[in-house]
């Protein structure tokens, strides 16, 4: 059934905080090969980045096979980590709830695999609030081209004047922008200045913002 609106959300970092679990992984797999990775180079080359992207750039040296299967292995390593329920970002539950009685539609965009995105939401205890799930692996084209959100909108139903979106990376945030559609830019890992940097319409710390509630109601009138 057509929404006659649409929230978009990015997973990782916008719905949840996971980047430190998500450096630990990757530290303890790169710990094999005498590496490591910052807080700085994770923020700069691996937040919102695909993965066979983010394993090119860590293991160049190496084929893709054999990156695929190094990419699978952090996966499972930062699975291990999420045991029990979840912390969301403040609000995040409640604004779930809303768009439900609102009959405002949910579309997940995320470049995380499925296995962990649905093992992220069923930790919020939200799975059974998203319509779609959209998994940049299993689409044409990942973040940051716009097609992942114009392929939500599409599914939803919408169009960008009927959608907010929610970001907190570079390439998350550049993705649902060039498809036209009013981003938050999450802050985190980027602080105000480096989302609207990449695009991002306005910039919150959290889903109780004052800022999102003028929307939400604007996109609901």
């Amino acid at each position: 059934m057509k929404a006659k609106a649409g929230l978009l959300f990015d997973l990782d970092g916008t719905l949840l905080d996971t980047d430190p679990l998500h450096i630990a992984a990757f530290n303890e797999l790169l710990a094999e090969f005498g590496k490591s990775v910052t807080a700085e180079y994770y923020n700069e080359k691996i937040m919102g980045a695909p993965m066979d992207q983010i394993t090119l750039d860590l293991f160049p040296e190496l084929s893709a096979q054999e990156r695929h299967a190094l990419g699978e292995r952090k996966e499972a390593l930062f699975r291990d980590q999420l045991s029990g329920p979840l912390e969301g970002r403040p609000g995040v539950s409640e604004l779930f709830d809303w768009a439900r009685a609102q009959g405002v539609g949910i579309c997940v965009v995320t470049n995380a695999p499925r296995e962990s995105a649905v093992m992220m939401l069923l930790g919020l205890n939200l799975l059974n609030h998203v319509d779609h799930l959209l998994i940049g692996a299993e689409l044409d084209k990942s973040k940051p081209d716009p097609y992942p959100y114009q392929e939500a909108m599409r599914r939803l139903g919408i169009t960008p004047q009927q959608a907010l979106a929610f970001e907190d990376s570079g390439p998350g945030v550049q993705s649902a922008a060039a498809a036209g559609v009013f981003t938050f830019g999450m802050q985190g890992a980027l602080d105000a200045d480096g989302l609207r940097k990449h695009g991002a319409s306005a910039t919150i710390p959290d889903f109780t913002h004052a800022h999102l509630t003028e929307k939400l109601n604007h996109l609901v009138a």
